[in-house]
């Protein structure tokens, strides 16, 4: 997920995934102060989703989820200067409240299929997230994502603050 500045211009990637890639995989670790049920909802709950999804300053005016093997999603994020940023994907493995697969894909560049594995670990009433995004042509495309999805954590996690009264998520 790009950054604010980065979503502008989406990186033209060009490989598929499960082919080597020019970048390593992207993984993301975090403590969310939510039990694992509540967090699992957040994340697979379209509803819930247009609440936190995107980097700072960007809304999600529409998402669909299908969530189950060979489902498919789809999400439209605005930045916020007003560009549209529609991506997609198809999940490959469901497993609530404990795992999700599933392709990403950006409308822009519909070539280019990365894969997110996304774990959640029930530490007490806490819960880990384990994040790994593969598939970039480039250090530079790994890095708007990861500023991105860094943002959208937060933003995550603010909202799970919000919704149950726990605090934010630690790195």
């Amino acid at each position: 997920m790009p950054t604010k500045n980065a979503a502008s211009e989406p990186a033209k990637p060009t490989k598929r995934a499960g082919a080597s890639s020019a970048a390593p995989a992207l993984v993301i670790k975090r403590t969310f102060d939510a039990p694992r049920d509540l967090v699992w909802k957040v994340w697979s709950d379209p509803d819930e989703a247009r609440n936190w999804w995107g980097p700072n300053g960007f809304t999600l005016p529409f998402v669909e989820m299908d969530q189950r093997p060979g489902g498919k999603w789809r999400a439209h994020m605005v930045s916020p200067d007003g560009k549209d940023f529609w991506q997609h994907g198809v999940y490959r493995e469901i497993v609530p409240p404990e795992k999700t697969v599933y392709t990403f894909i950006w409308d822009s560049e519909p070539q280019h299929e990365m894969l997110v594995t996304v774990l959640f670990a029930a530490r007490g009433n806490k819960t880990e997230m384990t994040f790994r995004q593969e598939g970039f042509r480039s250090a530079d495309e790994k890095a708007g994502h990861e500023d991105g999805w860094n943002q959208t954590f937060d933003r995550m996690a603010t909202y799970l603050k919000k919704t149950q009264g726990g605090k934010d998520a630690r790195r």
